[in-house]
């Protein structure tokens, strides 16, 4: 049975970028959301396997998020995205409950090892 992924991101692109790489790699993407309150919710509902969560978003940002989540599920698996150079967003979302953290622009390679990583 394929894994099921919630993609977070507020830009369409790399929600876009995401989904083809994750379902090409076998993944089933069961829902997107683009903004932070969007990403709780629908993990809620959901319930994935794992999450890619960005950090920067609109309404809640994706550490918030991740809190809200970890918070209603200490099981969640939640892979944070993060723009080159927020290396103190790295220790802060490991330290909130993040299993993996990918750097943008996505290397396919990079994003799957993580996914796996934290599916492990």
């Amino acid at each position: 049975m394929a894994r099921t992924v919630l993609i977070c991101d507020d830009a369409m692109f790399a929600r876009a970028t995401l989904r083809q790489l994750l379902t090409k790699a076998g993944y089933e993407v069961v829902g997107e959301a683009e903004n932070g309150q969007q990403a709780v919710a629908k993990y809620l509902e959901l319930r994935p396997d794992v999450t890619t969560m960005d950090v920067v978003m609109p309404e809640m940002n994706g550490l918030d998020a991740l809190g809200e989540i970890v918070k209603a599920d200490a099981k969640a698996r939640v892979v944070m995205c993060t723009a080159m150079g927020q290396d103190r967003l790295t220790s802060d979302a490991m330290s909130r409950g993040a299993k993996g953290i990918v750097v943008k622009p996505y290397a396919a390679e990079q994003v799957l090892k993580a996914l796996e990583s934290a599916l492990a």
